[in-house]
């Protein structure tokens, strides 16, 4: 199980929202490349980066905060928001970002979707956000009428490398994840799924550690990190000592 570390980025910042609204955002570090420094440093495998920015306008807005990043640290790091379109994939890619995430436009573009997937096997992610069942685009500003199941199973043949599966209701406000509504779009799919929105304390990485969750890749984690709800050390140790029973 990889414990993802999160760094959202608005106006060049790491950020936190309660349930995506933009104008809740609180601000945990002025410089996101020491954030990511400090994940690294504490052991974390990835690194989960999101624009908050491009995913409201289309298109990267950070991308010189997330270059930073690039530069400061060296453990893989996937990246969503704003990307749209095959040169984006492929320029993010090239500088050196392991795995795209492809959110609204796996559902306004699914063709990309699968283009991208023969073009860069095992480097594309979709990332679907959930509200209330239904899928969320635009940056979380829009609920699409598309189920959640449905779409993943549109990608289920493409080499998508994961799903990032965020309930928005549960993002940003500790409530603990919704590990019900993962654990079924997992079961409905082939392709691994990793757990967003809501992961509070180390009662969340245990219900993760336990064996009906065993078939998702991961979960991510951003507020509890950043106000100190979940002690990096302590979570980490629970998932080595988990993984070498």
């Amino acid at each position: 199980m990889i414990l993802f570390p999160a760094i959202d980025l608005k106006d060049g910042q790491c950020v936190r929202l309660v349930k995506g609204e933009m104008a809740s955002a609180t601000v945990f570090n002025e410089d996101p490349a020491a954030q990511a420094r400090a994940f690294e440093a504490a052991g974390f495998e990835w690194l989960h980066v999101v624009d908050l920015n491009g995913a409201f306008e289309g298109r990267s807005v950070n991308a010189d905060a997330v270059e930073r990043i690039l530069a400061t640290v060296s453990f893989p790091i996937q990246l969503g928001g704003g990307i749209r379109d095959m040169a984006g994939i492929e320029a993010w890619l090239s500088k050196g970002v392991n795995r795209v995430i492809l959110g609204t436009v796996a559902v306004r573009d699914p063709e990309l979707v699968h283009a991208a997937c023969r073009a860069f096997p095992g480097r594309i992610v979709v990332g679907i956000d959930a509200k209330g069942g239904k899928v969320a685009v635009e940056g979380w500003a829009e609920t699409s009428k598309l189920d959640v199941i449905d779409l993943a199973r549109r990608f289920e043949d493409a080499g998508v490398a994961a799903i990032v599966h965020t309930d928005i209701d549960r993002d940003g406000i500790l409530s603990g994840l919704n590990i019900e509504a993962t654990l079924a779009l997992a079961r409905a799919v082939s392709i691994p799924v990793i757990a967003s929105g809501g992961l509070a304390s180390l009662d969340d990485i245990r219900r993760l550690l336990e064996p009906d969750a065993a078939i998702l890749e991961g979960a991510i984690s951003g507020r509890a990190l950043y106000d100190g709800r979940l002690d990096p050390a302590e979570a980490l140790a629970l998932i080595a000592e988990a993984a070498a029973c």
